[in-house]
């Protein structure tokens, strides 16, 4: 293959992955995060909630995290306990279900992560505590600046509603400084696509 041939198969490449990867829900997903929920998820009460919980986090291990995620999936199991309630109790979460619910059915779950990827507040329960080794931790926190994660179309079993989760990186108001992510299920039956 020559050097032309090779040029051209990449760029076709480039052009195949980009064609793909992005969908129809991106452009009015990205228009609901960048239009109000960036702003309204830098709230003091979630910064300082982030702040606190990084500084009690900082030095935790991979082991404590494991250990908390493992609490965290085996009360999801058990229907609650100790860690869902008190994440679900907090001022952060409470926060959070205000602005799911300010949104009238838009939003089907909001949550922010601290620098670790650990839940630090959130609207309804997670399947589990740690977001840091998934996407929507990686692709944001991990960038340290503005990009939004736009995940997959999925189609909730129960509800039969079709939603996508957007994640975003929480950034410092004071400083800049990225100290956290958040993520949102979006409810595509109520955007035009």
């Amino acid at each position: 293959m020559n050097g032309k041939s090779v040029l051209g198969a990449v760029a076709a490449l480039a052009f195949a992955t980009t064609a793909f990867a992005a969908g129809p829900h991106e452009a009015p997903v990205l228009d609901v995060v960048n239009g109000k929920l960036k702003a309204v998820l830098t709230d003091p009460v979630l910064v300082s909630a982030i702040k606190a919980q990084n500084a009690k986090t900082v030095s935790y291990s991979q082991a404590d995290i494991d250990a908390l995620d493992q609490k965290w999936r085996a009360e999801v199991d058990a229907g609650g306990g100790e860690l869902i309630d008190e994440t679900l109790q907090s001022a952060a979460s409470k926060y959070l279900q205000k602005v799911r619910d300010d949104e009238q059915g838009l939003l089907t779950e909001v949550f922010v992560m601290d620098a670790r990827g650990l839940n630090v507040g959130q609207s309804d329960p997670t399947s589990d505590y740690w977001q840091g080794d998934e996407a929507k931790w990686q692709k944001t926190f991990g960038t340290g600046g503005e990009a939004v994660f736009v995940d997959e179309i999925e189609q909730d079993e129960s509800t039969q509603m079709l939603q996508s989760q957007a994640s975003f990186t929480i950034l410092d108001p004071e400083t800049g400084e990225a100290i956290g992510a958040a993520t949102v299920g979006v409810n595509l039956d109520m955007l035009d696509l």
